[in-house]
């Protein structure tokens, strides 16, 4: 599937359009991080794969060096939270990568990503994707181990390195 040209705002400053980067990435998209200082979302517990978003982007930072090593120009942490929510908590976990905002839900929209309500907001259900020259080559839905995703992430690379891309 081709990527559509959308940019989106980055914690790092600025816009990123995925469709336009060449070279393998990686996006996973979490519902949303939780500032240290604050209790979740009322019932936040109960959703089935809500937790473990921390968890998840601490993984990618932990592993950002294994995936560059195999092949993933790019990494991506993906929500619908405004990017300055998203900046603290990139500050706060010190990621070496941006966070995206699809705070309007366009992406999510063009897509067709999964989504669900809480707290009165639209959040991304958590999944992966791994794409290359501006198509998406692989999806991992649903993620059901937020601290694995980073190393189920590099299997699925060291399986498509060396693969002709779109």
């Amino acid at each position: 599937m081709r990527l559509p040209s959308i940019p989106l705002a980055a914690s790092s400053g600025g816009h990123v359009d995925l469709s336009s980067l060449q070279g393998i990435g990686v996006v996973y998209a979490y519902p949303r991080t939780s500032p240290p200082d604050s209790p979740p979302l009322e019932g936040w517990d109960r959703i089935p794969g809500a937790r473990g978003c921390t968890q998840q982007s601490c993984a990618f930072r932990d592993h950002h060096a294994e995936l560059a090593g195999a092949g993933a120009r790019f990494v991506f942490g993906l929500s619908t939270q405004t990017t300055a929510y998203q900046s603290e908590a990139a500050e706060r976990l010190h990621l070496p990568f941006a966070l995206l905002s699809d705070a309007e839900l366009r992406l999510a929209r063009a897509l067709g990503l999964p989504t669900f309500s809480a707290g009165g907001m639209t959040l991304l259900k958590r999944l992966t994707f791994i794409f290359c020259h501006g198509y998406v080559e692989q999806v991992m839905f649903p993620v059901d181990d937020p601290g694995r995703n980073a190393q189920e992430v590099l299997v699925r690379l060291g399986r498509l390195k060396g693969q002709a891309y779109s």
